[in-house]
């Protein structure tokens, strides 16, 4: 017998007036409206007593705190519920399908987090005497081996920290080298479809930023307009920044030639590798022409994606930049046990590094969560998660392409999808309106007008992580989205997002006025 088919009935009265309801607490069921932490902590108060202290004499030189802090005071229960509550309102990759294009937002397998967690590697301190801490430098070298292996590299730069740190290391080694060579050329060319990133850590470097055209119908590098810059700025040319596939899903066809004209200027090749999740295993980055390329093994390799903390981008390198990788790096000597050079002291003969970008070597966490996806995938698993990722972008891309505008026509994508959004053309509803509305139907937005090459771009990126029915959902959502659009539903989007803890900002307002303070409320007037 089941539990509801007698007595008080489950469901609601067939006659009942559909209503929402205000509720005394603001809350709506376990959708809780949670106060910031200064409005309901208590700056009097805490949740661990200590003993005051003895007398002492402060040692701070007059930079003692005079004022108190006002930082609220939790009870642990408080504390705990208040991050818990919070986290629920946070999108995840652990509780649905993460579009956002160019960031592969893939699902990290917890084998990995478990490897992580094991005590020889969660516990290891950077401080600890190299002789207590053999198997953290094998592992280093052991996922090095792996990294030039799949990119057909000479030496990797392990110790960067993430993709944009990686960038500045493969562009000091090209620095580096040119002075080694006794040449100071002053242009760096990125195109277009280029990160962002790419001419902020050129022009950090003191370079000057040429840009090179993307073709119209295409949306790849233009290798005449290219051959045109690098004529015009003769002798003077240090490198090119790609990437590739660049971030309008595209391979650069042309990748080989370009390679060929940038080496032919005495140049070098960087490459950023954000988007290496779509080639590993079908292409190798050296074989290609590239000099250097970082890899954001905290995308490509299932490692957490950080949001600004434990990232890590290895830079791999070819012959002509190896010298110049910087410290600390491992060096291998026959069968003997890798040995990790910290000094210029360890330093041999034709070991030129530019310097050091890091204290230590950078994330052990990152390492081993790496080397575990790649040691549990082996090459074929890993070529195979390439082909799976390029597959599901192309099946968004021919589920919506009847309805969504592609710019650059209906020809097979790498890894993600652009969409642009001419299809939304007098409709009312503007790009971000779609991207709010997304959010009421339990998908985080695809990343919006990003490339700039493309007005209005939505760039989708599935990754391999998706299950046909996962995207066949989603396919759904965004059909019924664009036909809603089109069939003159404009309040659905233009308040969107309706359901979600907070409506939507005045962003305009909120870039240029940002409150960044809390400042504590007034004190309320006694009651006459």
């Amino acid at each position: 017998m089941s539990m509801n088919s007698q007595g008080r009935p489950s469901a609601p009265n067939e006659n009942a007036v559909s209503y929402t309801p205000k509720t005394f607490t603001g809350n709506r069921a376990l959708d809780m409206e949670e106060p910031l932490i200064f409005e309901f902590g208590h700056f009097d108060t805490t949740g661990v007593d200590f003993d005051m202290p003895e007398d002492f004499e402060a040692e701070l030189g007059g930079f003692e705190r005079k004022d108190a802090l006002e930082l609220p005071g939790l009870a642990e229960p408080e504390a705990m519920r208040h991050y818990v509550r919070l986290s629920r309102n946070n999108y995840a990759i652990d509780s649905g399908l993460y579009p956002l294009g160019s960031c592969t937002m893939k699902h990290n397998p917890r084998l990995n987090e478990k490897m992580a967690r094991l005590p020889g590697f969660g516990d290891i301190h950077p401080l600890q005497p190299l002789s207590t801490v053999p198997g953290a430098i094998e592992l280093i070298d052991e996922l090095a081996h792996w990294l030039m292996t799949m990119t057909g590299t000479s030496a990797v730069a392990m110790s960067p920290k993430a993709g944009a740190h990686g960038e500045l290391c493969g562009m000091m080694a090209i620095k580096a080298a040119h002075t080694a060579a006794g040449r100071d050329p002053k242009i760096v060319l990125v195109p277009e479809s280029a990160h962002g990133t790419n001419p902020a850590t050129a022009a950090l470097l003191g370079y000057k930023v040429v840009n090179i055209d993307a073709r119209d119908d295409d949306g790849t590098v233009d290798l005449d307009a290219l051959k045109r810059t690098i004529a015009e700025h003769e002798g003077n040319v240090a490198a090119i920044m790609l990437t590739n596939p660049n971030t309008c899903g595209l391979f650069e066809r042309d990748i080989v030639e370009i390679a060929a004209a940038i080496h032919k200027a005495d140049a070098y090749f960087y490459c950023d590798g954000a988007n290496f999740n779509a080639i590993v295993g079908k292409a190798r980055p050296g074989d290609l022409g590239v000099d250097a390329m970082h890899i954001n093994l905290h995308k490509t390799f299932s490692t957490p994606h950080g949001g600004g903390g434990p990232g890590s981008g290895p830079v791999v390198l070819s012959d002509r930049l190896a010298p110049f990788a910087p410290l600390p790096f491992i060096r291998k000597d026959g069968e003997n046990a890798p040995v990790l050079v910290e000094t210029e002291s360890q330093l041999i003969d034709g070991e030129k590094p530019f310097g050091r970008m890091t204290a230590f070597h950078g994330q052990m966490g990152m390492y081993v969560r790496a080397l575990s996806y790649m040691m549990s995938h082996g090459s074929d698993g890993l070529k195979q998660a390439s082909e799976d990722a390029v597959l599901n972008a192309n099946y968004v891309r021919v589920g919506l392409q009847d309805l969504m505008s592609l710019p650059f026509g209906e020809r097979p994508c790498m890894h993600e999808v652009l969409f642009d959004d001419s299809f939304l053309k007098d409709t009312g509803v503007t790009t971000l309106d779609f991207a709010k509305a997304m959010i009421d139907e339990g998908y985080h937005p695809m990343t919006m007008y990003f490339p700039l090459v493309v007005h209005g771009a939505m760039l989708i990126e599935p990754t391999e992580s998706e299950s046909r029915a996962s995207l066949d959902l989603f396919v759904a959502t965004l059909r019924d989205l664009v036909m809603s659009a089109k069939d003159g539903q404009t309040d659905r989007f233009s308040g969107a997002p309706y359901f979600s803890p907070r409506r939507r900002l005045d962003e305009t307002k909120a870039a240029r006025k940002p409150i960044l303070t809390w400042e504590k409320p007034a004190p309320a007037q006694a009651a006459e």
